[in-house]
């Protein structure tokens, strides 16, 4: 795939190949002449690699956080950066256990620790607004992020926070790309296999008992801090039905909800149109 092409028919249908398919493997692409490379360490002293756009508006930046095998500088996820740069800054980062950052992922567990790196950086940048986006695993993040770790508390935290193709519920598996992932982080021989397709790194070390905050908490714990909140999904995503969505918009209320027909799944399938939405709803929301 180009890194500036924008094919609609990538939307995944039911039969949807596994997380990794299309551009999601190993492939990485040179960033463009208006993004330097940066460098994160997160509180639990992760260190991550990731990538600031400079675009025209001085005061908003768009922390963007990819799903599960993605990275900043994937071609899939730098098309996205390169489109938004066009209207504002963006921060785009790799997540713990993807490229070339370090540590493990956590499947959405510790990760919020990553993305109040990137939105300290973007901060002590001299943004006035950091505007969260994830997309799929990426989604639960910004939304537990948003949830933990509010700039109300003293943290970066985050002004809106946009939720693309991302799940409701934890261990879900009634789709067959999620049972097959499901299978490939569960296992020593899967691991093995995603670290070497995908050049992701999965702790073995199972969640903690109670499991993390779900999403559908997170959401209503962001509206009840009055945090502008979007919640984007498709109408074809092959990975979380419908169900996962209106969950999350039930649960949070005086949230905004785009129910996109014929989107598939997250940075994969979305096309030029939704990305620019998503920009100016990123300058709109406060």
């Amino acid at each position: 795939m180009s890194t500036h092409s924008w094919d609609v028919g990538s939307s995944r249908g039911p039969h949807a190949p596994p997380p990794w398919a299309d551009d999601a493997g190993r492939e990485r692409i040179s960033l463009p002449p208006n993004a330097v490379p940066i460098a994160l360490t997160t509180e639990d002293d992760v260190h991550l690699v990731g990538a600031h756009y400079r675009g025209p508006d001085p005061k908003t930046a768009l922390v963007l956080v990819h799903g599960f095998g993605g990275a900043h500088d994937q071609a899939r996820v730098d098309r996205i950066a390169r489109r938004w740069s066009a209207r504002h800054g963006v921060v785009s980062l790799t997540l713990r256990g993807h490229g070339a950052s370090q540590g493990r992922t956590t499947l959405a567990h510790l990760e919020p620790m990553d993305v109040e790196a990137a939105t300290g950086w973007a901060r002590a940048a001299g943004y006035e607004r950091v505007v969260t986006v994830g997309f799929s695993m990426g989604a639960a993040v910004v939304l537990r992020h948003a949830a933990l770790r509010p700039s109300s508390d003293g943290y970066s935290g985050t002004d809106a926070v946009a939720a693309v193709s991302g799940p409701a519920f934890w261990f879900y598996r009634g789709t067959p790309p999620m049972r097959w992932l499901h299978r490939g982080v569960e296992s020593r021989l899967g691991r093995l296999y995603l670290r070497t397709a995908l050049g992701v790194t999965v702790d073995p070390q199972r969640w903690p008992d109670p499991a993390p905050m779900p999403p559908t908490v997170a959401v209503a714990r962001i509206r009840e801090r009055r945090i502008p909140l979007l919640i984007v999904h498709g109408d074809v995503d092959a990975f979380f039905p419908l169900e996962h969505p209106n969950a999350l918009h039930a649960a949070a209320p005086g949230s905004k909800y785009w129910q996109v027909p014929g989107f598939g799944h997250a940075e994969g399938a979305i096309d030029a149109d939704l990305v620019d939405r998503l920009a100016d709803w990123a300058a709109e929301s406060e």
